[in-house]
């Protein structure tokens, strides 16, 4: 290569002196002869070749050998332009400069690799002297056997068999449009937790309505937004708070994590042989920078609660052990970190339950927002009902929808009813198009027992003596049937007043609060009748909210007017008269939506509580008897329109 460049640089002339053109022709043979000794002569062939500046290397001209000079000094394939003449100057300038900066960095790096090189061979010296020691220390020996090596090959070729997707796997929603029935508990939690500070959680409501889905679904989104905290790889750790029990001797625990002793829980075989306890981390450390979803939170132990409490305040789970000694040098550093500063849990916590907020420990509610998911309606369930269908790739007859919603209030429940249809249809029907008739749904629920979730359903026609309360549980609101029936005393003045004693001593008050009104209301007195007040079915009433229904029933009863039964009444009555608020309302309403009621009568108090045409529904507030009487009673010997 050095005579390849040497052919370039021209002889002196016979006066001794370099003309100009040869003094350039000598520079740039220099700067050439310079930078093949910095990168090699090997390597200034290859360059030129991946440059496409070979054929301008090996030219004649000045101007062509210059460009050549720039593409490789400069490692640019775009430069193209061949400089004039009175650029060349200007140009071989800034080569020079670019190679003098890169014989500084060529220096730097050959004293940085000389250091890393003499690293390195400490590290390889000491690296093999561990080895020795370990081999020393520790006899080989060959674990396997052949019968552990054929249940390895077992255990192997189970991995081979897959089965496919299980139903709720191809039906479960994929994105947050899929999710029937809840865009207002959906805006609140991407609002709390799509953004640059997400906030811990608590999604309150009935099962099978999508609160974990909707929890992963929004986590996903929150991955795509730049102002989030989360990074495209943030965990969802989801676990069941009923299989999360807390030891009172801290010797195991999946959601904090443990130290695995080494007299009482044997850590592993080295550190046991020096008696070092091994701390074992939990699922809040799996969940360091995404989410620790917790289903049923309810359930929790409520001390491992509390213990989740601190790991939210420090972000971190602390370990102690009585077998740790921070002088031993046999502890590794990765015990000692745990030890000494904790194991990582930086995460949201999301918790969802079925049960009553007053089950939560108000330390974790204090520090959670909480949102309320809302009770399927029979439409979102038709809804649901149909876009399974159109997943299963499977038709359905039109009632198909109407019918498996009278079977239930959960989404999950109902995409069941149907995949399990679509398995009898499909065994009936091996060839063709699958359809799935009303007589599979009939074969589902006698199978599977199931029966209509609402028994009483709402008419246009009134009747005496009948009434619809509303009332809830958990989550879930539900129709109340009351009846009453009036008879003359036998003798006046010695009336009695009978009541099934299974529905609670709240029901019961709430009968002799409305007998106290009725006198005041109608004129009449009570203890001139025989009067039987009953709950169909034998439901039991916790609250006073059936005192309004109650006293509607017990006066029909005794003036023979009749109850519109498209109407359902909540609201304690007192014995002045006033209709007091009840808690519940807002669940009440999908009780009344479900069984087919169009108009809701509720305090007048509870106003707030509900939004105006909630689910369609009449909503009438009152603040009396008087207001509440004049709704529910219909014209006499006429249908409801």
């Amino acid at each position: 290569m050095k005579n390849f460049f040497n052919k370039f640089i021209p002889a002196k002339t016979p006066a001794g002196r370099d003309t100009a053109d040869e003094q350039l022709k000598r520079r740039i043979a220099s700067l050439y002869g310079l930078y093949s000794g910095l990168v090699g002569s090997e390597k200034v062939v290859l360059k030129a070749g991946k440059l496409d500046a070979l054929d301008l290397l090996r030219s004649e001209r000045l101007p062509e050998r210059v460009l050549a000079l720039q593409k490789l000094v400069f490692e640019d394939p775009t430069v193209s332009k061949i400089p004039a003449a009175a650029e060349i100057p200007a140009i071989l300038e800034e080569i020079e400069d670019e190679l003098a900066d890169l014989m500084a960095r060529r220096a730097v790096e050959d004293k940085l690799e000389k250091k890393i090189a003499e690293k390195m061979e400490d590290r390889h010296r000491e690296y093999v002297r561990e080895i020795k020691m370990q081999v020393l220390k520790e006899e080989e020996e060959n674990v396997e056997t052949p019968q552990t090596l054929k249940k390895y090959a077992l255990l192997e070729k189970l991995e081979q068999k897959k089965l496919t997707r299980s139903a709720m796997e191809q039906l479960r929603p994929a994105s947050l449009g899929e999710i029937v029935g809840q865009e207002r508990a959906i805006e609140a939690l991407r609002a709390k937790l799509a953004s640059p500070y997400p906030q811990h959680l608590i999604l309150y409501g009935p099962p099978g309505i999508g609160k974990t889905t909707a929890a992963r679904l929004v986590l996903e989104e929150a991955k795509k937004r730049k102002y989030t905290p989360f990074a495209k790889d943030a965990p969802f750790i989801e676990v069941d708070g009923t299989t999360l029990r807390w030891d009172p001797r801290d010797m195991t625990n999946p959601l904090l994590g443990s130290v695995h002793d080494p007299i009482y829980q044997g850590a592993r075989r080295d550190l046991a042989d020096t008696g070092v306890p091994e701390p074992k981390p939990g699922l809040a450390t799996d969940a360091h920078g995404g989410i620790l979803f917790i289903d049923e939170i309810g359930e929790m132990d409520p001390m491992l609660q509390n213990k989740l409490l601190k790991v939210l305040e420090d972000k971190r789970v602390f370990f102690d052990s009585a077998y740790y000694d921070p002088s031993d040098p046999n502890v590794p550093k990765y015990i000692k970190k745990l030890f000494e500063d904790g194991a990582p849990a930086d995460f949201i916590l999301i918790g969802a339950t079925t049960r009553d907020a007053a089950d939560i420990t108000p330390a974790i509610r204090s520090r959670c927002a909480e949102i309320y998911f809302e009770p399927l309606t029979p439409k979102h369930i038709e809804e649901i009902v149909r876009n399974a269908a159109y997943k299963l790739g499977v038709a359905i007859h039109p009632d198909i929808p109407r019918l498996i919603g009278e079977y239930t209030i959960e989404g999950r429940k109902a995409i069941n009813i149907l995949a399990d249809a679509y398995g009898l249809a499909l065994y009936r029907e091996e060839a063709g198009q699958v359809t799935i008739g009303i007589e599979d749904i009939y074969r589902v629920a006698q199978v599977s027992r199931l029966s209509p979730y609402v028994s009483s359903k709402a008419t246009a026609t009134g009747e005496v003596g009948k009434i619809f309360g509303l009332g809830v549980s958990g989550y879930l609101g539900s129709i109340i049937e009351i009846e009453a029936v009036a008879f003359p005393a036998a003798e006046k003045g010695k009336g009695s007043l009978r009541f099934n004693d299974t529905a609670g001593s709240m029901a019961k008050d709430s009968v002799f609060n409305a007998a106290a009104v009725v006198r005041r209301t109608t004129g009449q007195d009570l203890a001139n009748f025989d009067i039987h007040v009953n709950i169909i079915g034998g439901g039991r009433i916790d609250g006073p909210s059936a005192g309004t229904a109650i006293l509607a029933a017990v006066i029909s009863a005794i003036t023979g007017r009749r109850i519109r039964q498209d109407c359902a009444v909540t609201g304690e009555i007192s014995i002045q008269g006033k209709v007091k608020a009840v808690g519940g309302v807002f669940e009440k309403a999908y009780g009344a939506k479900q069984a087919g009621i169009t108009t809701v009568v509720i305090p007048q108090e509870n106003d707030k509580d509900i939004p105006a045409g909630h689910l369609g529904l009449d909503i009438r507030p009152v603040e009396n008897v008087d207001q509440a009487l004049a709704i529910l009673f219909a014209a006499p010997d006429t249908a409801i329109a």
